[in-house]
């Protein structure tokens, strides 16, 4: 098999590990592990993928770039710099670019899965309440465009391998701690470009 091809099957089945793990713990099995009785180890935060880099833009600091291709996220920190975090993208037919802004921040944010992605998947819950066991991991910033709601998010992941990949329905995911990291640094109303 070659490289590409192992690439291909490491997020499909981060997605399958991530998705056993929403439904174990939908309905009876989240309210036992919210309870204590016999519940999962907590989830892993992962490592930081994390650097700062020497980066050309016309974008102000405090501007997110996200470039996709290079499954790249850059926060501007000032003139010819930034911070690169890795990221997981949208896979085929699921990729979009523009530019909108971060409308809200949530800490270990509940995952209400959109429609369509319920309809292509039945077996997802309709709701997957806040906490650590979420698959949007520990924190998330929620991406709209003109004052709308796109359903994207930036959002971080409690299977860090998961990470680096074409793998997303469009969110932009992180490692647990990357997503932190970026949480603190970002205000609602921050600029995201989207490549």
């Amino acid at each position: 098999m070659t490289l590409s091809g192992r690439q291909g099957i490491v997020p499909r089945l981060a997605g399958a590990g991530v998705l056993s793990l929403v439904l174990a713990l939908s309905g009876h099995g989240f309210a036992q592990a919210r309870s204590g009785l016999s519940a999962p180890p907590l989830p892993a935060m992962g490592p930081s993928l994390r650097k700062a880099v020497a980066f050309a833009t016309a974008e102000q600091p405090g501007t997110i770039i996200i470039r996709k291709n290079e499954k790249a996220l850059y926060l501007v920190t000032g003139q010819g710099q930034a911070l690169r975090y890795r990221i997981s993208v949208g896979r085929d037919g699921f990729g979009w670019t523009g530019v909108v802004k971060v409308g809200a921040k949530t800490e270990w944010p509940q995952w209400r899965p959109p429609r369509d992605m319920r309809a292509r998947q039945p077996e997802l819950p309709e709701l997957v309440p806040s906490g650590p066991y979420n698959p949007l991991g520990a924190r998330a910033l929620y991406l709209l465009r003109d004052g709308h709601d796109t359903l994207y998010r930036i959002h971080g992941t409690n299977d860090p391998s998961g990470v680096g990949f074409d793998g997303t329905s469009g969110c932009f995911r992180l490692t647990n701690t990357d997503v932190i990291d970026l949480f603190k640094r970002v205000p609602v109303g921050t600029k995201v470009v989207v490549q």
